[in-house]
């Protein structure tokens, strides 16, 4: 293990001015495609839990598309199957676009996790406690404003649990960028392992950081239930 840090600890952990390591190559994935998820999945919450079939039917179709298919397949659809058509290398956005593999791994990932989100947010929303609804309505608050003031902040606290757990999926599920050719920290592992032949000191290696970034992720997660689920805990007698 020490050789293998002393010789690739840089292609690992440290970003010089021309190549982002594999631990900032993966950070960003995850940050980008979680904030792009997070964004995404508010509105679509809302109107998942709609009435209105025109609303909810097809946020249901793209949730169970996308928790319904393996993320490897969706980044191979996006990466090596839109490239192949056509109508997509003859347009130059599209062209440009599909072509990076960053790109295409953004999409998949922030496409993945947004369908995920959608429907934990949406449960949420669902478990509002009615009172806090017709507590809003005898403020005299719109539907608008009820959703912004009341529900969509109840629901996002009582959802962090179950949101926590699917950053922390998001993160492990980043190993499959390689795929793209995304030089992440299992990418790295790979080339360490490639070189050296040493697979139980690379990937022992690569295990060791995504364990540390999960102990973060965890703790961060943990501080913020004990702050915003503080009035969910059960009263001492």
């Amino acid at each position: 293990m020490i050789d293998i840090i002393q010789q690739y600890w840089k292609a690992f952990l440290w970003t010089d001015g021309y190549h982002l390591s594999g631990l900032a190559v993966t950070m960003w994935l995850l940050v980008v495609s979680i904030a792009f998820g997070f964004c995404a999945s508010i509105p679509l919450a809302i109107a998942r839990v709609s009435k209105s079939k025109w609303l909810s039917r097809p946020v249901w179709l793209f949730s169970y598309v996308f928790r319904g298919t393996p993320l490897y397949i969706q980044l191979l659809f996006f990466y090596t199957g839109m490239y192949s058509l056509d109508m997509v290398r003859d347009v130059d956005i599209l062209n440009h676009f599909f072509r990076e593999g960053y790109n295409c791994t953004i999409l998949a990932f922030g496409l993945n996790t947004c369908a995920y989100t959608t429907e934990i947010f949406a449960g949420a929303i669902k478990a509002t406690p009615y009172g806090e609804i017709e507590a809003g309505r005898a403020y005299g608050m719109n539907k608008f404003t009820l959703y912004r003031r009341v529900i969509i902040p109840s629901a996002l606290r009582r959802a962090l649990p179950a949101y926590s757990n699917e950053v922390i999926l998001m993160l492990h599920a980043t190993t499959v960028a390689f795929t793209a050719t995304v030089p992440d920290i299992l990418k790295v592992a790979r080339d360490v392992n490639a070189a050296t032949y040493d697979s139980f000191n690379a990937f022992g290696l690569a295990a060791l950081i995504y364990l540390c970034i999960t102990f973060i992720l965890v703790a961060l997660f943990r501080k913020a239930e004990s702050k915003w689920l503080a009035h969910l805990r059960p009263m001492k007698a």
